[in-house]
Order: C-alpha cells, then sequence, then structure tokens
C-alpha cells in the first residue's frame, strides 16, 4: 500500500513497530491484569478478562467458520461485547468492516455485497428509538447474522497464527462526497502508530478514565486517542448507552472520568445543560471536540463552564490527525484546529490547479503521512481522483496553515455536508429521491446551521403533483436509509438553472442553488 521506500523510511523512525491489534490486547493484559478495562453499565471487565472473552470468542467464530482475510460487517452500539468481536476477529484475522448504528438497510446491504462479508455482527437488542437490528439482516444477504447476545466461544488452542503486523486489519467507511462510501483500508502497523501517538499527545496514563459517547466504532472515538488509545495506555474505558446530559453527567461523576469526545452539536448541548444545572464536573480534564469545527464563542465556554482544557481535533478516517496540544496558549487552542500529529506528516496547501499557496492563505488540503492511506480499497477509478500521482490525499477540506503549522479549517471543497460530524454524500441521497414517482430532478445541497453547522436541503423538480418533505423522508426510510441523511428541508422548482451554453455540472448545480437559497433566506 505505501511504496517501498517509504514502507522503510516509517520502520526505521520507529513508527512502524510490528504491533499486532492482538499484540496490544495481550500486552494489556499482562501489564494491566486486574485492571479495569471496560465499564458497560454494571459490568466491570478487567484487562485479563477482556483478552480471555476474546480469545474465546475468536475460537467460537473460528469454529463457525470465519478465516484469516474474511470481510465481516459488525455494526454495534456501545456495548463490552464490541471489543471481544473486533478483537477476535484481529485475532482470527478476519477483518472488521465498522458500520454506525444508525446505518440502515440500504447502507448494510451495499457494505455487505461490496465486500463480499463472511457474516454481519449486530445487536439483538432494539435501539432506543425501537429499531431492531435483526431486521437488517434480509439486507446483508448472503452474510450470515451472529447476534452480539449469542457470540460463539470456543478453545483458543484451535486458533491459526495471527496475521502480519503488515496486513489488512479492518475497513472503515468514507465520509466521501460521491453515492456509495468508500472502503478505507488500515493496516495494523499504520492504525497503531496513530493510536500511541494519540494517547502520548492526550497524555492518557493508568489513571485516566475515557467516557464514549460518540458511537464507538467511529474514527474519532477509536482511535483519537479514543478507546484504542486507553487500552495502550492502560486506562479505564466507559461506555454510555446515549450522549445526553441527563445520562452523561452523572457517569462521569460516578465514574471520575478525566477525558472524552464530542462533536460541536453535543459540545453545545452540554454546555447549555451545565449551565441550565450548574453542574461542575470535578473529575473532568480535557474535553475534545472533533468532527466539525468548533466555533470559537463556542470553544471559549469550555474552560469557564465545566472548568476543564479543550482539545480540537482535526482529522480524517483515511489518515491525517491534528491536535491542539494541552499545554498550547488559548489563542490556538480557540481559534485553530491542531497540527499533525507526525514529523512525517506531510502537508500541502494549493490552489485549483495544485499550486501551493503561502501560509495564511485558504486552499485545498492535501497529505500523505505514515498513517494515510494511499488508496481506497478496490475503488481504482475513485483513486485516479483522490489522490495525487505522488500519493498524496485530497482531503476535500479547505485550509489555512500558520506559520507553526496549526491548520484552521475553513470549509469542505467537495459536495459533502458536514451534519453535526455526520457526513452525508448529496449524491447518495440525490440517487434514492429520483426513484420517488414525484420527482423529476433532485439536488441536495448544505446550508448553513449554528447547532449543527450544516443542514441538508432538498430542491426538486416535481413531475404532476409536487412531494412533500413528508413523503421525501418516508419514502427515504423505506428505502433504509440512515436518519441523519433525511434532508431538513425542501424547496420545490420548476426547473433547474444551467450556464450560457445549457449545461451545468451536478456540482456546479449545487452551488448555484446554495447561493439562491442563501440569498433568499438572508
Amino acid at each position: 500500500m505505501w511504496p517501498a521506500e517509504f514502507a522503510r523510511r516509517y520502520r526505521e523512525r520507529g513508527y512502524w513497530t510490528g504491533q499486532t491489534f492482538d499484540d496490544l490486547l495481550r500486552s494489556g493484559a499482562e501489564r494491566f491484569g486486574d485492571r479495569v478495562a471496560v465499564v458497560d453499565g454494571e459490568r466491570r471487565i478487567t484487562y485479563r478478562q477482556l483478552r480471555d472473552r476474546a480469545l474465546s470468542v475468536a475460537a467460537g467464530l473460528y469454529e463457525q467458520g470465519i478465516r484469516p482475510d474474511d470481510r465481516v460487517v459488525v455494526q454495534l452500539p456501545n456495548v463490552a461485547e464490541f471489543f471481544d468481536v473486533i478483537f477476535a476477529l484481529f485475532r482470527i484475522g478476519a477483518q472488521p468492516v465498522f458500520a454506525l448504528p444508525a446505518h440502515r438497510a440500504a447502507e448494510i446491504g451495499y457494505f455487505c455485497r461490496h465486500t463480499e462479508a463472511a457474516a454481519f455482527i449486530t445487536t439483538g437488542v432494539a435501539s432506543a428509538d425501537g429499531f431492531d437490528h435483526r431486521t437488517l439482516a434480509a439486507a446483508a444477504t448472503p452474510a450470515r447474522m451472529i447476534l452480539a447476545e449469542d457470540l460463539p466461544r470456543g478453545d483458543p488452542a484451535t486458533l491459526p497464527p495471527g496475521p502480519a503486523p503488515g496486513a489488512l486489519a479492518f475497513l472503515q467507511l468514507s465520509g466521501g462526497s460521491t453515492g456509495l462510501p468508500k472502503l478505507i483500508p488500515r493496516t495494523h502497523d499504520d492504525y497503531l502508530y496513530s493510536v500511541r501517538e494519540s494517547a502520548d499527545i492526550c497524555a492518557l496514563t493508568p489513571d485516566s478514565v475515557y467516557l464514549v459517547v460518540l458511537p464507538v466504532a467511529h474514527n474519532f472515538p477509536m482511535s483519537s486517542p479514543g478507546v484504542l488509545g486507553a487500552l495502550h495506555a492502560g486506562a479505564r474505558i466507559v461506555l454510555s448507552p446515549s450522549p445526553a446530559p441527563a445520562t452523561v453527567f452523572p457517569l462521569i461523576d460516578r465514574e471520575g472520568v478525566t477525558i472524552t469526545a464530542l462533536v460541536p452539536p453535543l459540545a453545545l448541548v452540554w454546555l447549555d445543560a451545565a449551565e441550565r444545572a450548574s453542574w461542575r464536573p470535578d473529575s473532568l480534564d480535557v474535553l475534545q471536540v472533533g468532527g466539525a469545527k468548533l466555533v470559537p464563542s463556542v470553544a471559549a465556554r469550555v474552560a469557564p463552564v465545566l472548568g476543564c482544557r479543550l482539545q480540537q481535533v482535526f482529522g480524517m478516517a483515511e489518515g491525517l490527525v491534528n491536535y491542539t496540544r494541552l499545554d498550547e496558549p488559548d489563542e490556538i487552542v480557540l481559534h485553530t484546529q491542531g497540527r499533525p500529529i507526525s514529523p512525517d506528516d506531510e502537508v500541502r496547501v494549493v490552489d485549483d490547479a495544485d499550486r501551493p499557496v503561502a501560509d495564511g492563505e485558504v486552499g485545498h488540503l492535501l497529505t500523505r503521512g505514515p498513517y494515510t492511506i494511499r488508496g481506497y480499497w478496490r475503488a481504482d477509478e475513485h483513486n485516479q481522483v483522490a489522490f495525487t500521482p505522488d500519493g498524496f490525499y485530497r482531503t476535500g477540506d479547505l485550509v489555512r496553515r500558520l506559520d507553526g503549522g496549526h491548520l484552521v479549517v475553513e470549509g469542505r471543497a467537495k459536495d459533502q455536508i458536514n451534519r453535526g460530524g455526520e457526513k452525508i454524500a448529496a449524491e447518495e441521497v440525490e440517487d434514492h429521491l429520483l426513484a420517488h414517482p414525484d420527482v423529476h430532478d433532485a439536488a441536495v445541497v448544505a446550508v448553513p446551521d449554528l447547532y449543527l453547522g450544516e443542514r441538508s436541503c432538498v430542491f426538486v423538480v416535481p413531475v404532476g403533483r409536487p412531494p412533500t418533505l413528508g413523503d421525501l423522508r418516508a419514502f427515504l426510510r423505506e428505502r433504509g436509509l440512515a436518519a441523519y441523511k433525511m434532508p431538513d428541508k425542501l424547496r420545490v422548482v420548476d426547473r433547474f438553472p444551467v450556464t450560457g451554453v445549457g449545461k451545468t455540472s451536478r456540482r456546479e448545480l449545487r452551488s448555484l442553488l446554495r447561493s439562491r437559497l442563501s440569498s433568499s433566506e438572508g
């Protein structure tokens, strides 16, 4: 995946150490044994128990036919069984494909078909909104469904040797701007380098208590430093079934939580709730905020309201992660999204012709490095566009780089809507809407929103009777689309604007409609 000279450099410089995820868990069991690793409700699981559980499940899955290099779609909420499953698959050498709890039949079916998944592991427990994830089994065909509540167990002595550190470890989902999510291949070596460095930057120790309120399979709470960084450091992980203050605030007090990660809309909810309740946690030391840009005025409220330090995090599942450091001045922490992890994170900020722009000027962010992928999984055609010939990933972000290397995020160049940290590909939603009998054409655009950062608005050219927003949302739900992808607003128009020569690309169309919407609502 990386050219030989780059791989050699990353090993020589100590970034890639030959560690696998199974090594991470085994080391934790040996070093931290009877210390609590995971808290899930009333369940408290030690490092040694976590290792034993994962090995037993690995043997059970192996006996049921899961083999090295099999792909297994995993869709689980914030429960302890998530760790049993993923570390079991890592031990076998099978590859988790990380789905999120919000994904529905359309997404799960695609993941299973595209990866030729050998199994689909989900939960038999209905979600808070009453959704039964077992109903997705039909969409996952031909993958076999395994429920987390009924995980098979066996004798670890039957297991084959584990995978090599340079092997493919898992597949994550891109938030890309194209119709279907691309799959992001991560190796043990490259991802664990990011995890270890993140844990060090965030000052995790065995006394740290990391609270998970975002979906645990999301890249941010999994690795920045996330649950994997916590396991590396010997810290305690506390799983929350909900991010709501009524659930989380008592949990923080009870468990002595020291660090947690939020997206900006959640940070605002917590700040408002804390002010109303006059709640100020004694233990919380660091609040990380990432997934979308944090408004400086909100950033400035964190320390006065919660009494903790703010750490801004800006990264992507494809690789590059930036942090504000815990000892940096307020000017940096409040107004930038941090600087890269590694000395070998190469960052270019360029204009539309890929020419470098001066520090302080806005440009497209390109990057490559020891934990940034060189291509999406089985997507050769798309890779020609998403990566430069010399291996730089085109992130789609517009940034300014300051003299010290810190980045300020200014927006997105891709046709993607960042709705409170959830990425929505406009093209994907449009493709579904075009199947509606009352829709002749559709275009989905982002509109600014103080609370979520962006919301989605769909412009529709109807066929006969104009559909309502409720009609379209119901139609998308029937087609199995995730709830966060439902359009927030609807505008019905007679026709779409075109250029002087009668043609408009979808990207140009969205830009024109976005401008029209801003003018009408301004």
